[in-house]
């Protein structure tokens, strides 16, 4: 456990947690049907289902992407270090969970900046007793400090998953390629870029009024062509693993999602839309839902 990320005083963190703002980790964690979250979260994502009614979709089968993925690099790869920026709040299936349910001793650095995802970070950091868990309270923009502190939990001389997952659609051009370079560039040969990205190609219009909803709240909110994300894998250095640069429900699917929780009926029916979600399956998705590309990548 990294003292600077856990070692902070309460009244300190609380200070630090503007519930006044949507903040991305919290409006996933909506999404999620999560409860860390605030008013101003839950009418950011409402604001957005409102939008676009199936977008509930993107979130749900970029999570699912992610499960997906560390169970290849874990059980097809061997890979067992895993770094994931841009964490946001505890769910089910966290990365530890999946990567140590197939290999015992992975160990897993999570990395966000939202106090509130610090405030429940404790529950990121149950490892298995062969594994290691870590959290660091860092911003993306500093990938050097995310290095350095990794390297407590993390062995840089072997291979690494680098998980970037919905995070860099909230980050400009100028930044985001350097920064996935750095990041890239610290990584050790066979390591893997785990990446998923809004983009518009797919339905532009249900992505651009998703988008209008969180520009109009503050975020940065940049939806880049498939172009534009495979350049995070080419100008790093990286080799595209199969099937390339795809939307997240074509990448690798292995059969259907994970079945929603149950709820009786009539308790459904006393529920917002947006608290509905949660129950939705998303197995009925089709090319015309999802806004997402995903991809990952080798280093050689």
């Amino acid at each position: 456990m990294s003292g600077d990320a856990l070692g902070q005083d309460p009244d300190e963190l609380r200070k630090r947690i503007d519930s006044t703002r949507a903040h991305p980790a919290r409006v996933y964690d909506v999404f999620l049907g999560g409860k860390d979250n605030y008013p101003v979260d839950r009418a950011a994502a409402a604001a957005a289902l409102a939008a676009n009614p199936r977008g509930y979709l993107d979130v749900r089968h970029n999570r699912d992407f992610l499960r997906r993925a560390v169970s290849t690099l874990a059980q097809e790869e061997g890979i067992r270090q895993f770094l994931d920026i841009g964490t946001g709040l505890p769910t089910q299936e966290n990365v530890h969970q999946i990567a140590q349910r197939i290999i015992p001793d992975s160990r897993v650095v999570y990395v966000d900046n939202d106090p509130v995802v610090l405030a429940h970070a404790r529950a990121l950091l149950t490892s298995g007793p062969e594994g290691l868990t870590d959290y660091i309270d860092a911003d993306l923009k500093q990938p050097a400090r995310i290095l350095e502190v990794a390297a407590k939990t993390l062995d840089f001389e072997r291979p690494v998953a680098l998980e970037l997952v919905a995070i860099l659609h909230f980050v400009e051009d100028a930044e985001a390629y350097p920064i996935v370079r750095e990041l890239v560039d610290a990584l050790p040969s066979g390591s893997r870029l785990v990446l998923s990205h809004l983009t518009e190609d797919l339905n532009p219009e249900s992505i651009r009024a998703v988008q209008r909803t969180y520009t109009e709240r503050g975020f940065t909110f940049v939806l880049r062509s498939r172009a534009e994300v495979e350049r995070f894998f080419t100008e790093s250095g990286l080799e595209l693993d199969e099937p390339g640069v795809v939307p997240a429900h074509h990448w690798r699917p292995d059969g259907a999602a994970p079945p929603p929780e149950s709820a009786d009926p009539g308790y459904l029916d006393t529920l917002d839309d947006i608290e509905k979600v949660r129950y939705r399956d998303i197995n009925d998705v089709t090319d015309a839902d999802i806004n997402v590309y995903a991809a990952t990548g080798v280093k050689r």
